[in-house]
């Protein structure tokens, strides 16, 4: 499925007008009975390798804005497009239901799965009703409450990264925004059933860990992952947020750096463009790694599996005693 784009990056910008103007000699040729065949297939070549050539040499600060794409697709959209019989839980039985955090029961292929996902709106009300895919202390509670029903019943984990970070608000401090967090690093270091974590948008800070421990992380190609935005490093290095490109390019957040640094294990490609160009393909590519990845993981033992996630993060980064 091809979108219609409600916005469009600068860099993007002489892909779709070239694509603009094929939609324009489709269409005049459509209507005047004039043979415009080959002229729309040298400017659809055209496109193509423009396309190609400015997606090859992105920038990471590019990458952070496919990332937030409005048009790019959501845990939801990608559900929609993989999964068959969802059904979504809801309440942490502590507090309250959070519609920042999704989470539920599925399948996928031949695998029944639990899913527990971040979701963003698309326009101002739905925004307001997701927070913006900000998770408050009960949308990680109710995230914990659906993985321990899955070593219960023995049922792999999916879960999908897209949040700007947890919600900052005073409220939520109030009612262990940190200790939530900190519980599901916890809990879900031993739960001893497959996980595996996809990265589909932007993963911020403790937000994005609050459901990022598992036994394989993906990272889509146009995403990024760390401990803070760019901004927010810009401001904390330079005293100025405008200079978030700069700190993009020092942060190492992409897919690519952070393969090299062993902090996620695959890479999954997007369609031309990037995600939000072509739902369809982007949800095609996720789920091919997601079922891949399940067959391994389900033949390994919850003690081997355990040991295993254990022993890859005592990898990460370096340290002295």
């Amino acid at each position: 499925m091809k979108k219609t784009l409600r916005a469009v990056l600068d860099f993007e910008k002489p892909v779709v007008e070239l694509h603009n103007k094929i939609a324009e000699m489709e269409k005049l040729a459509e209507e005047s009975g004039v043979n415009l065949t080959d002229d729309t297939k040298r400017l659809k070549k055209k496109a193509d390798t423009l396309q190609k050539e400015i997606y090859a040499k992105l920038t990471p600060w590019q990458r952070v804005q496919l990332a937030r794409h409005i048009d790019r697709p959501y845990t939801l959209d990608y559900l929609e497009r993989i999964t068959t019989d969802f059904v979504e839980l809801h309440g942490d039985r502590f507090f309250a239901d959070d519609p920042a955090m999704v989470c539920g029961l599925a399948r996928i292929d031949d695998f029944r799965v639990v899913i527990v996902g971040q979701q963003k709106g698309r326009d101002v009300k739905e925004n307001l009703h997701r927070n913006f895919g900000m998770p408050n202390p009960e949308g990680y509670r109710k995230a914990l409450r659906v993985m321990k029903l899955a070593a219960k019943f023995n049922l792999p984990i999916l879960t999908f990264v897209d949040t700007m970070g947890a919600y900052p608000g005073i409220g939520a401090e109030e009612r262990g925004q940190a200790e939530a967090i900190a519980k599901n690093l916890f809990e879900m270091a031993s739960l001893p059933v497959p996980i595996i974590v996809s990265v589909i948008g932007e993963g911020a800070s403790g937000g994005a860990l609050g459901i990022g421990v598992g036994d394989v992380i993906l990272m889509l190609e146009n995403c990024w992952y760390s401990v803070i935005s760019p901004e927010g490093c810009a401001a904390i290095l330079w005293k100025d947020n405008a200079k978030a490109s700069y700190a993009a390019d020092a942060m190492k957040l992409t897919a690519p750096d952070l393969l090299k640094q062993g902090v996620i294990d695959k890479i999954i490609k997007e369609p031309p463009g990037g995600a939000h160009w072509d739902w369809d393909k982007a949800a095609e590519y996720l789920k091919i790694s997601l079922v891949s990845e399940l067959k391994k993981l389900t033949k390994l033992t919850p003690e081997k599996l355990v040991e295993k996630r254990i022993a890859k993060y005592e990898k990460m980064g370096f340290w002295d005693e």
